[in-house]
């Protein structure tokens, strides 16, 4: 696990790089129809990154150690492939003010990290599996990393955004 927290924290970074310096109507400047703005993406990775932690604390609970199959997660860095948000995570409509954002993001990533660190044995994130909407059954170490690759596919959907406007 500790082998991920590294990536945890380096995308986590150049998720704020890309949000810091906006305005707030930068911020919620609104893509076109039926597209997020910059804040509601940087909402949508909030909740999601709530959802996975909720997810990981079932695990740890309840899972049996089944030494679940791996799983092609690195399929979500594609972004030609295009997969709804579930409904959970869809973001509200805003507005969102960056510095509140931002906050919640650092608080979010540190309860995230502490409960990672609280897990024991460790093995654990290799040996239970939770269902994930996409992938089924995926082991938690997998959710760990699908949380960093997930944000990454979102901060080049921002640099994206940051350029059209």
């Amino acid at each position: 696990m500790e082998d991920l927290k590294p990536y945890l924290h380096a995308t986590r970074m150049k998720l704020l790089q890309e949000i810091s310096a906006l305005t707030d109507d930068e911020f919620n400047g609104m893509a076109g129809s039926g597209k997020w703005s910059i804040a509601q993406v940087c909402h949508h990775l909030l909740k999601t990154e709530k959802l996975f932690l909720k997810a990981l604390s079932f695990g740890v609970e309840h899972g049996d150690r089944l030494q679940p199959a791996r799983k092609p997660i690195q399929s979500v860095s594609d972004r030609s492939e295009k997969f709804p948000a579930p409904k959970v995570s869809e973001p509200d409509a805003g507005p969102f003010q960056v510095a509140q954002i931002v906050q919640q993001l650092n608080d979010s990533r540190s309860n995230f990290i502490g409960f990672l660190d609280s897990i024991e044995p460790k093995s654990k994130l290799k040996e239970i599996a939770v269902n994930h909407p996409r992938f089924g059954d995926l082991p938690l170490d997998q959710w760990v990393e699908l949380l960093y690759l997930h944000e990454q596919r979102h901060i080049e959907q921002i640099k994206d955004l940051k350029s059209s406007s």
